[in-house]
């Protein structure tokens, strides 16, 4: 009896160690698929318009609103939108001068959408041209 309590108590130890590992394992694999899906489900949108405006995105799919602006040479980008469809606004002073709706954002992948303010209704403020 002596000898079968020595013999188990080596496999419970080495048992015990297999189920750390797995657990381990199983830790590093589930925290890879989160980042991935993470990451997969997001698109962004970019282009150009004039330096200093504000380019809004609105969804119209879960009401996310985000704005970024235009930097000095002339570009933006809105990133890590969650996919869906969006209307895409150029604003000066806070009101609309230009707009873009139905813009359907696909997974990890983004849409160009260049603002070129109709009417000369949004003057550059760089003064380069």
């Amino acid at each position: 009896m002596n000898n079968s309590m020595h013999i188990e108590h080596p496999r419970s130890v080495h048992r015990r160690g297999f189920r750390a590992w797995s657990l381990a394992l199983a830790v590093v694999i589930g925290a890879g698929s989160v980042a991935v899906n993470a990451q997969s489900t997001t698109g962004h949108v970019f282009g150009m318009a004039p330096a200093g405006q504000t380019i809004t995105a609105k969804s119209t799919t879960n009401g996310l609103n985000r704005h970024v602006k235009v930097d000095d040479k002339g570009r933006y980008t809105l990133g890590a939108l969650p996919v869906g469809v969006y209307t895409v606004t150029l604003e000066k002073d806070g009101h609309a001068v230009e707009q873009r709706s139905n813009v359907k954002l696909v997974v990890g992948r983004g849409i160009n959408i260049d603002f070129t303010c109709p009417q000369g209704g949004c003057a550059q403020s760089t003064g380069n041209e």
